[in-house]
């Protein structure tokens, strides 16, 4: 038998590198090695439908098995894979098998960060990242429950959302001045943090915890100001740390992830990595990111897999996200962080505006709430590093298609 291609992860990356692969007529032998029991899964839905019961488990698969059976896949599920030799070319799985490869795709996603504070049972803190952590979590969650969000990101208030939806009482620590703070401006951030409190959750900003303390009555939060909360469920979201231990055991360059180039090669070039666990090349900003998107992990599987058989296909987008909060969508194009100025479109107490960046005249990022059009438009602008007139930009009466430079 010749030497497979491997992959390793069980998201969206290794899922669409698989369908890349058989479509572009790759016939040879090819390897899933998912530390999960389950077959590759989607999981932004996990903090929202699944949560609230919407969605089954199986409907969060990206593919069933049928597919990987058809496709002559060969679905190493529940094996963890722990060692990485790039010189023979093999990995090796907590049993002790090993695999040779020829080429190998890392789509190992991330893990979330732990909090670092005083606790005496750090096993009773939820993070949410798998499947397995919400039905831990389910179990726990009723009407009558009180829960605790340590921080007020996208994970934290999207959870924060489907709780309230049940019934619970909620309330959000965030140690920053305003929620979302680093990955959205202040318009958008108080948008959301009004929308929450509609729904009667309590967000606490400014807010920095010192001890978390497990008893029989729940669990006491306290913070360095001297301030207390009373909980029964605590959750952290406090971002996430990309999972490349396997790829520093194997010695392939590492920095806040796996540093691949724009075709999704790393250090090694019979190495390949995707998604989260990446730390990615973008020429149109001209830095080295990681980006935590649905999109990167579906774009960059499906670039790895065209460069593993050898078609290289260069990979620099215009990165976005989204996150749903009760009936609310955000939706974000490009990387503000870069922005020289920015306007705002449209009006926040009507339930629908934009806010705009713009570096040196040209349109670099959106944020989008509950205006899909705007983004769309603003997203094929940016791709084409197109220069808008600021004012017309700001004018939420015109297109932001018809708001470029005369």
């Amino acid at each position: 038998m010749s030497e497979p291609l491997v992959i390793v992860g069980g998201g969206q990356a290794a899922c669409q590198a698989i369908e890349t692969l058989r479509r572009e007529g790759y016939n040879g032998d090819l390897v899933l090695v998912c530390e999960e029991p389950y077959l590759p899964y989607q999981r932004p839905p996990l903090s929202k439908q699944y949560l609230l019961g919407q969605m089954e488990r199986d409907q969060l698969f990206l593919r069933h098995s049928e597919y990987y059976r058809k496709h002559d896949i060969d679905m190493r599920l529940g094996m963890r894979a722990v060692s990485l030799s790039p010189v023979d070319r093999e990995i090796e799985l907590a049993s002790g098998e090993r695999l040779r490869y020829h080429k190998l795709l890392l789509a190992t996603g991330a893990r979330p960060r732990p909090l670092s504070v005083a606790c005496n049972d750090p096993g009773a803190i939820h993070y949410i990242r798998a499947v397995a952590d919400v039905d831990r979590l389910m179990t726990q969650l009723s009407a009558t429950s009180h829960l605790l969000l340590i921080g007020g990101g996208y994970i934290g208030l999207e959870i924060a959302a489907a709780s309230a939806k049940i019934g619970c009482k909620v309330q959000v620590l965030e140690m920053s001045d305003r929620v979302m703070s680093r990955v959205v401006s202040a318009p958008v951030s108080q948008f959301f943090t009004t929308a929450h409190q509609i729904q009667g959750v309590e967000i606490v900003c400014n807010a920095h915890l010192h001890e978390l303390t497990f008893g029989e009555a729940g669990v006491r939060a306290a913070c360095t100001n001297g301030a207390n909360f009373q909980a029964d469920v605590v959750v952290a979201g406090i971002g996430a740390i990309p999972e490349m231990s396997l790829a520093v055991r194997g010695g392939i360059t590492c920095s806040n992830g796996i540093d691949v180039d724009v075709n999704c090669q790393t250090s090694d070039p019979h190495i390949f990595a995707a998604g989260d666990c990446t730390c990615l090349r973008l020429p149109r900003y001209r830095v080295q990111v990681r980006l935590e998107s649905v999109n990167n992990a579906f774009e960059q599987g499906k670039t790895a897999a065209l460069s593993m058989l050898g078609k290289l296909a260069s990979y620099d987008p215009v990165p976005w996200f989204w996150s749903d909060q009760y009936e609310n969508k955000l939706l974000i194009a490009g990387l503000s962080q870069y922005h020289t100025e920015q306007t705002m479109r449209g009006d926040p107490g009507q339930g629908q505006f934009s806010v705009c960046y713009l570096k040196d005249g040209a349109l670099i990022a959106i944020e989008a709430v509950n205006c899909a059009r705007d983004f769309m438009q603003a997203r094929q602008l940016i791709q084409r590093g197109a220069r808008p007139n600021i004012e017309k930009l700001g004018d939420f009466r015109v297109a932001i298609k018809d708001s470029l430079q005369e």
